[in-house]
């Protein structure tokens, strides 16, 4: 994980250089809060950042404001350093955006634990980010339905990838997932179905009549 770190104190830069180095991670360095401001806006910088809490230019809750604010859509996972422990000032930083807090000295247990659950949390971030990318990608596959479609003229079938002719809620159900109820329409109805009932009941009685001519038609 590559991880900005903002701390004016050079003796506290360096353990937690040498420490999250020591863990495997990249560090980027920073001296004061302008320095830390300029590495936040680049592109690439990293999504976990480090703030100390007071130190020269921006302070460490201004900058966890300022990210929040300017850079909301990016999963910025931001922990401020500080030797302040009041619930005030714990208040204050979480109400400014921040995700964490380590207390100064560092306790190197204390430290190696928070920093892996930001990084546990910024994966499952990155992880929910790609299944979002694949449903907007599926979505994307089914809304191919609006398109062309071969469709026949007479039987109404649709031609599918491999050459071959489906009933069109066949196709659209495997290409959507749609499941369809059948009904009729009042046009259907008045054309096709009720012209099958009356011939229906015409036969019936027709076969009713015979009957009573012909005894033995029973």
């Amino acid at each position: 994980m590559r991880i900005l770190i903002a701390e004016d104190d050079a003796v506290s830069r360096r353990v937690l250089q040498t420490l999250l180095g020591k863990w495997g991670h990249e560090v980027i360095s920073t001296c004061d809060g302008n320095e830390a401001w300029e590495a936040i806006q680049r592109d690439d910088a990293p999504a976990l950042v480090m703030l100390d809490w007071m130190m020269p230019g921006i302070d460490g809750v201004e900058l966890v404001r300022r990210t929040r604010l300017e850079h909301c859509t990016r999963p910025f996972y931001l922990i401020l350093l500080t030797a302040k422990g009041s619930k005030e000032n714990i208040v204050e930083g979480f109400e400014a955006g921040a995700d964490d807090f380590i207390s100064k000295p560092f306790h190197r247990e204390e430290l190696r634990a928070r920093v892996n659950a930001g990084v546990r949390i910024l994966q499952l971030q990155k992880d929910l980010t790609r299944r979002v990318n694949e449903l907007q990608e599926a979505l994307a596959n089914v809304t191919q339905l609006q398109g062309l479609l071969p469709i026949c003229c007479y039987c109404k079938n649709i031609r599918n990838d491999q050459n071959y002719w489906q009933e069109v809620e066949t196709y659209i159900g495997e290409h959507s997932g749609t499941r369809f109820s059948h009904g009729i329409c009042p046009e259907c109805y008045e054309k096709v179905m009720k012209p099958s009932l009356e011939r229906s009941k015409l036969e019936k009685q027709a076969e009713a009549e015979a009957a009573v001519v012909d005894p033995s038609a029973r």
